[in-house]
């Protein structure tokens, strides 16, 4: 088997961002080299939030109001708060209550001994070197154009990867794995759920739309976003005139792009990155060994990249040479370079192939590429006539979803590999997160459980109005007053919960980012749309090439188990079964099944 590898322009920001080969094709499915957090494992979450689309009152009549279409807000989750049921506080002695004072104390324990008496009662009865330099070179440009940009500096904690600019807004924002935005950030300004709420509702972003919305897949595009957004709050405050860009977001969008790509046009930093990489790139001593590895274990290296031959000389003499044994120089490990490929064309499209004939980088033209050469333009197809492989056979690994990962599988259907960097930070984040992420799930564990009981009891009271039985024997028999007075401190107690999970989700994740969480996920229990794009594109995912050291060059490396709703089901069927047969009930009068539903809530 071949296995070759892609260079990403990555490599003139970090030592780490290489793509290299890796010993055995995986799986179709990814695979991260990451042990997932038991805790992060569920597959699905009851939302316990008591929301009704109608309400029949009897003795609740004087007890609860019902949150009005006119008066309603929108709570912690983004879900609109009309219908919700609420207690009045005003009738809440006359049921010995004493208010919210009678449920004072630690929410948990009260939760854990609300829910408790609940249960017995039915019972009874029945979830940055390289960027700043570049920020700089484009603050320049804009500054040349006449742009106001005294006073800004680049904010390294304002952007991370995989979040989706709104260029009709002037918003960035962080969307699920379906598209439904879950943040969202004008200007420098985070919104608030609720704004998030009203501005987008159910709208999806679909990345089809260019003319829009624009996915941050890579670490290049984080300066360009934190110029972007920074100019937005320029606008809005009127320090842009009409003579400098056109007074809107999409106007002021392609004035950021144009200075940003006019740094690179000139080369001003790469030219820097050059006569100094060492304040670039930080080189990975293991990296070089893993590909050494790989090549004596029979592996054919390919080296792919956009970077011209002398830049790509430069970076790779700086991470490679001195780790590597017996005076071996870079161009000794690969068996094949392409230098400005012109990614992604370079998938689909062929381009005229030169050989690179001297170190000054003259070149003369050729038909076909050889074992050992150093070749600039070409194609997938080229590469794959030339190796007599194709398809599965090439194990593409790259840093980038779009131009590296995607392309190379949706139109050859090679085995992919990302290079993924800050998995090794978001990782750290969350185990420094475990116990905060331990408590939230506790507390929704127990909404949910207190909300389950006021549903039931909630039906019974509902069933009662019609003349029908509620679902059990003990609930049906039930005075009014003990029915009443029942939901009433099981609704307090989950708003006294909603009141403590709230700025709890909202924290959650801010070990990585503050602004915007982790990287994977959106929400507690759902994938970031960065995480779904890279689910569905790459075959296998790692921070860095040198993790492959950690295994032989012969492992086969797999998916791990993908779970469904009803396999976590099923095991907790099996424990509920043995605490039923306890009681004497069957566990087939008790079945229920949650599905992970196709629009993230």
């Amino acid at each position: 088997m071949y296995v070759a590898a892609a260079a990403a322009e990555g490599l003139s920001r970090w030592g780490v961002y290489r793509e290299l080969p890796m010993a055995a094709v995986p799986m179709a499915k990814t695979t991260s080299f990451y042990r997932r957090n038991p805790l992060l494992d569920r597959v699905s979450v009851v939302h316990a939030k008591p929301s009704f689309s109608c309400f029949c009152a009897l003795a609740g009549d004087d007890v609860f109001s019902v949150t009005s279409a006119t008066q309603f807000d929108v709570d912690y989750l983004g879900q609109s708060t009309k219908g919700d049921l609420n207690v009045k506080s005003d009738h809440l002695d006359s049921f010995g209550l004493g208010g919210r004072s009678a449920l004072e104390g630690p929410i948990e324990e009260v939760a854990r001994a609300e829910a408790g008496e609940a249960e017995d009662l039915l019972r009874h009865l029945g979830i940055p070197a390289w960027e700043g330099r570049a920020y700089e070179y484009c603050m320049d440009n804009l500054r040349n154009m006449g742009f106001p940009v005294d006073g800004l500096a680049f904010d390294p904690d304002l952007v991370i990867r995989g979040l989706v600019i709104d260029k009709e807004k002037g918003n960035l924002v962080k969307p699920d794995r379906f598209g439904y935005i879950k943040r969202a950030m004008h200007g420098t300004t985070m919104l608030s759920t609720r704004a998030v709420s009203e501005m987008y509702g159910r709208e999806l972003v679909d990345l089809r739309n260019e003319s829009r919305w624009v996915f941050l897949n890579t670490l290049f595009s984080v300066s360009e976003a934190v110029a972007f957004m920074q100019m937005v709050d320029r606008l809005d405050e009127g320090a842009i005139s009409a003579e400098i860009a056109p007074l809107h977001y999409k106007g002021l969008y392609k004035a950021v792009g144009k200075a940003l790509f006019k740094a690179h046009v000139e080369g001003q930093l790469k030219n820097e990155i050059m006569s100094k990489p060492e304040l670039f790139v930080e080189p990975d001593p293991e990296m070089p060994l893993a590909l050494l590895d790989q090549k004596e274990a029979g592996k054919k290296l390919l080296l792919i990249t956009n970077s011209d031959y002398h830049y790509t000389d430069k970076m790779m003499q700086h991470s490679f040479n001195k780790f590597l044994p017996n005076d071996m120089g870079w161009r000794d490990l690969f068996d094949m370079v392409i230098v400005s490929a012109r990614k992604p064309e370079f998938f689909q499209m062929s381009h005229p192939l030169y050989e690179v004939v001297t170190d000054e980088g003259l070149m003369r033209p050729c038909f076909k590429a050889c074992t050992g050469g150093l070749y600039s333009g070409g194609s997938a197809q080229m590469v794959e006539n030339s190796l007599k492989i194709h398809g599965d056979e090439i194990l593409y690994v790259g840093d980038h979803i779009h131009t590296d990962v995607s392309q190379s599988k949706v139109h050859l259907r090679w085995r992919t590999a990302l290079i993924c960097r800050e998995l090794e930070e978001e990782y750290n984040a969350l185990i420094r997160s475990s116990s905060h992420r331990a408590t939230l799930i506790d507390l929704i564990n127990q909404k949910e459980v207190v909300g389950d009981l006021f549903n039931q009891l909630r039906l019974a009271l509902q069933r009662r109005t019609k003349g029908r039985p509620a679902q059990t024997l003990a609930a049906t028999n039930m005075d009014n007053q003990g029915l009443t007075e029942t939901m009433q401190k099981l609704l307090l107690v989950m708003q006294r919960l909603d009141e403590k999970i709230a700025p709890m989700l909202e924290a959650d994740g801010e070990h990585f980012s503050k602004r915007w969480g982790f990287l994977s996920r959106a929400g507690l229990w759902d994938k970031s749309h960065l995480m779904r794009q890279i689910e569905k594109y790459a075959d296998i995912y790692t921070s860095r090439v040198s993790n492959f050291l950690h295994y032989t060059p012969f492992m086969y490396f797999h998916s791990q188990e993908q779970t469904l709703a009803h396999d976590s089901y099923s095991w907790y069927q099996s424990q509920l079964n043995g605490l039923l047969s306890k009681t004497g009930v069957k566990p087939e009068d008790h079945p229920v099944k949650f599905t992970d539903s196709n629009d993230g809530h």
